[in-house]
């Protein structure tokens, strides 16, 4: 019994030794301890990363600031006063009042609201449909992923910018649209060129993923297509879908800015930061009222950068480089 406890124990050592508790490598070659999932990796690289928490901070008051915009301020942003067109920052109005009267503070505040719904639904759909078309690319394979491939390849050539402004400029706002459909125009002029991207990545990742032995495993087992895809192929392969769709998400912002700048986004009476920054461009407004273009494009940029910035923090956390 001595010698066989002897040969069991770590580098063949005896007594008290032999006792003592392996280490963790130890522990992870005997098998005594749970595997970490890739997303325990990432978070934890994510809590360690400053980055990570200023860029969520900005993006949690933008988020309340577009929810609920009354509690940082108690304006109506079309509560305007001709009387008091471009007044510059005071006590009354904290960032001055634009052409028309109108409080800029409240205007940039409210202006949360638009500018972040298009990013967001933007953002959701050109993921949605864009996932789904590479999953069924990379998953199927054969003439039906030529198919998808070819067909993103062609959407995929156009500029995402460019594309918008055709698209929108075929079917212009006419006076009295309803905001909703304002803000669906933009939405749809950025899914339609949005997804090849998204289409591009997820097929990547999931051709990927399909070789691997617990993929063929479930296969060999008589799992179904939907039960692999469920199970083996999602959890593994949507990670860089999430770090680019959070990029995305502030790009998409900037882009419905551009629009509304354009005067083919959103328009009067909508309130967004880029109908703020085309009113405030008209000319001599840049220098004798800067303060009006100013605070929307602040207030833009932080939100932009933010996303961006969770998406490269997000990008580093999941390469496997890292660990």
């Amino acid at each position: 019994m001595t010698e066989s406890r002897t040969n069991l124990s770590p580098l063949g050592s005896s007594g008290p030794e032999a006792m003592a508790d392996p280490t963790p490598g130890e522990n992870d070659v005997l098998g005594n301890s749970k595997p970490r999932s890739v997303w325990n990796d990432a978070w934890d690289s994510l809590e360690r990363n400053p980055l990570f928490w200023i860029s969520v901070t900005l993006i949690v008051v933008f988020l309340v600031m577009a929810a609920v915009p009354a509690i940082f301020t108690s304006k109506d942003p079309t509560d305007c006063n001709l009387s008091a067109a471009r007044h510059i920052p005071s006590a009354v109005h904290w960032f001055g009042t634009d052409i028309q009267g109108c409080d800029v503070y409240s205007r940039t505040v409210y202006g949360a609201r638009s500018s972040i719904l298009v990013g967001v639904l933007a953002t959701l759909g050109t993921t949605i449909l864009g996932a789904f078309i590479g999953l069924v690319a990379g998953f199927r394979g054969g003439w039906l992923d030529t198919l998808l491939s070819r067909t993103g390849d062609v959407f995929y050539a156009i500029p995402l910018l460019l594309g918008g402004i055709i698209t929108l400029y075929t079917f212009p706002n006419e006076p009295g649209t309803p905001y909703l459909v304002m803000v669906l125009k933009v939405v749809g002029a950025i899914i339609i060129l949005g997804w090849p991207s998204i289409a591009r990545l997820m097929r990547s990742s999931v051709l990927q993923v399909l070789p691997h032995d617990y993929v063929q495993a479930a296969r060999a087992l008589g799992a179904s297509s939907w039960r692999i895809i469920r199970s083996h192929i999602l959890p593994n392969a949507v990670a860089p879908v999430i770090v680019v769709a959070t990029i995305n998400l502030g790009a998409y912002i900037a882009i419905e800015a551009t629009l509304s700048y354009l005067g083919i986004g959103l328009q009067e009476p909508a309130i967004s930061w880029g109908v703020s920054i085309s009113d405030a461009s008209g000319l001599g407004y840049v220098r004798s009222a800067p303060f009006m273009l100013l605070f929307p494009s602040l207030f833009l940029s932080l939100a932009v950068l933010a996303f961006i910035f969770l998406g490269e923090a997000a990008q580093n956390a999941f390469d496997p480089k890292q660990h």
